[in-house]
């Protein structure tokens, strides 16, 4: 009976040594858990912020956009009032552009002929 009562005292000492070991361990995980709650939540609070300077961004994207679309609008409007040159035109005052740097070399011809 001695024998029985000892090998239970030791089956109980081992029960509430195992019960000891699970409840640190469920604890430690209680603890774990509470972080990573937290991360979680810190988690989606960036998130939040991050959304509304994505929507920021968006806005102002939208924004200046139309004014691009806006200023393109009244660029073109400009563009229709000038005067349409034919193109004909066009090549004539591109000869007068080149006239002068002609007559300036045939310039630059006759003095060299002079000084030699």
């Amino acid at each position: 009976m001695l024998n029985e009562l000892e090998t239970l005292s030791q089956n109980i000492g081992r029960l509430i040594e195992i019960n000891q070991r699970h409840h640190e361990a469920r604890v430690a995980l209680e603890e774990q858990l509470a972080q990573l709650r937290a991360q979680c939540e810190a988690t989606r609070v960036e998130l939040e912020q991050v959304r509304e300077e994505r929507n920021a961004l968006q806005a102002e994207r939208d924004g200046l956009s139309a004014k691009i679309d806006d200023a393109q609008v009244r660029l073109n409007a400009i563009l229709e009032k000038l005067p349409r040159a034919r193109a004909g035109a066009d090549r004539e005052n591109q000869l007068d552009l080149l006239a002068p740097s002609q007559d300036a070399a045939d310039d630059n011809a006759a003095r060299h002929g002079e000084n030699a």
